[in-house]
């Protein structure tokens, strides 16, 4: 049995562009390449995200993936049962919050309410 070359160059052209759409999906999102962070740098982080917020509870925190500034992103969860992401920066400055993309899907609309409890 003889495999001609033109079936062979055809399967090679094949494995080559399903090899590149996988990549192409893994650049633009398709696998999850957040870094979780631990040690004293999560507690300087956790710190000055909830200090932004007024208080909740830290979820998690990561390096930073693309999605906004800072080295740092502190997802928590407000009192009120929202969640939002604090982007703090490498001098653990928060800089600004966002709507998490993971969490609840309500809309964050200010970022300076002021919470009296």
């Amino acid at each position: 049995m003889s495999i001609s070359r033109k079936t062979v160059t055809i399967a090679a052209v094949a494995a080559a562009l399903a090899a590149a759409g996988v990549a192409v999906a893994s650049a633009i999102g398709g696998g999850d390449s957040e870094t979780p962070v631990t040690g004293p740098n999560a507690e300087q982080a956790k710190a000055a995200a909830l200090d932004m917020v007024g208080g909740g509870t830290v979820t998690e925190i990561e390096l930073q993936d693309g999605d906004g500034a800072g080295v740092y992103e502190v997802e928590v969860l407000k009192d009120d049962g929202s969640q939002v992401e604090v982007h703090v920066d490498g001098g653990f400055q928060p800089l600004d919050t966002a709507t998490d993309d993971d969490g609840s899907g309500e809309d964050e609309s200010s970022e300076s309410e002021s919470d009296d409890d």
